[in-house]
């Protein structure tokens, strides 16, 4: 009787020995398994989808860019998106990517700071990093362009292009991210052609190519030979118009000029050159240092020509001066990030300024 109850409370303790076991490896199998997860990231698009050829595909091509870099596939387990068709589904994207598990969601665009900041806030172990705008709270990254820069790089250039000396500019919405484009345009042609005059019109939507390119058709009649168009999707009825008007008659010099990414495959005869916001570039290096650890969380992160976030796309062969507009736009590029120029952000400023 005695070897039977040693014997059983011996099976009891190997048994329980065996349990033990068995959950500490339990437990290092998932802690192994979080260091071999994969860091993963997504985004929530603003209105006009991942492809409008502008904003939100740009900061698309940027998470791509990201996720070959470091061996990832599209999907929960590396980089993915969720597109939102109206303001009323942020909230509800961001919701849906965190519940995923995704490392870092990336907001698109200067109308979801109230979203990112709600989320956030209900998620404070989660990291987020939105662009175009700022959101004071640790767990999120801030991501900010100087615009104006690259604006008056496309001034310049619509400046010296134009045979009119009368150019347009057609804004998607009068908030301050498009008027600090508005006002390096505005500054740019002042700078390289004072007597050039500047239409300014805004469509008041980012998502509608019709309304861009009504404007558009508007300045065309009106003498306009250049314009620039800082309008998301909408500016896609820019490249329309010009587009129709070349084809009814191919003797017509008229350009137009893109925005955020090189929009040259908008149209190999009308599409002078872009001013380049580089979101994809900024995306890219956001998600990277947060994987490396270095999450700039509570911080704004400005990209400006000095970091090679915004730019010229290259000039149009079939410009007739593409040199001199070349040559120009490199002079000012010193000025500007050897800190001898400053450009405004303001379109009051930009109306005096002449870069001397």
């Amino acid at each position: 009787m005695k070897k039977r109850k040693v014997g059983l409370a011996l099976s009891l303790v190997l048994a329980a020995g065996t349990l033990l076991g068995a959950c500490g490896k339990s437990n290092d199998t998932a802690k192994d398994g979080g260091k071999d997860k994969n860091f993963t990231v997504a985004m929530v698009t603003d209105v006009g989808g991942v492809d409008d050829k502008s904003f939100n595909q740009s900061s698309w091509e940027g998470l791509v860019n990201f996720g070959k870099e470091n061996g990832l596939e599209k999907g929960k387990d590396g980089y993915d998106y969720l597109p939102s068709q109206s303001d009323a589904d942020y909230t509800t994207n961001l919701n849906t990517l965190v519940r995923r598990g995704f490392d870092l969601v990336y907001g698109i665009g200067f109308l979801m700071p109230d979203a990112v900041g709600d989320v956030a806030k209900q998620h404070k172990d989660s990291h987020f990093a939105i662009v175009d705008e700022e959101v004071d709270q640790p767990n999120v990254a801030s991501i900010l362009f100087k615009e104006q820069e690259a604006g008056f790089l496309a001034g310049v250039a619509a400046a010296l292009a134009t045979k009119s000396n009368h150019v347009g500019f057609i804004g998607g919405m009068d908030v301050p991210v498009i008027q600090r484009f508005q006002a390096g345009f505005l500054a740019g042609v002042n700078a390289a052609k004072p007597e050039v005059k500047v239409d300014v019109q805004f469509a008041g939507v980012f998502d509608k190519a019709e309304y861009g390119q009504a404007i558009a058709s508007k300045m065309y009649s009106s003498g306009v030979d250049v314009i620039f168009q800082a309008a998301g999707a909408t500016g896609n009825g820019l490249f329309k118009e010009a587009n129709d008007r070349k084809k009814k008659d191919p003797s017509k010099e008229i350009w137009a000029i893109g925005v955020d990414r090189d929009q040259a495959d908008m149209g190999a005869d009308v599409v002078l050159t872009s001013a380049l916001k580089r979101v994809d570039v900024a995306v890219q290096d956001l998600a990277q240092k947060t994987k490396d650890g270095k999450f700039p969380g509570g911080k704004v992160t400005l990209y400006g020509l000095h970091e090679d976030g915004v730019g010229l796309a290259p000039i149009n062969a079939k410009a007739a001066n593409k040199a001199e507009i070349e040559a120009t736009v490199k002079e000012w590029i010193e000025k500007i990030k050897s800190g001898a120029v400053k450009v405004p952000e303001s379109p009051k400023e930009a109306k005096t300024f002449t870069g001397k």
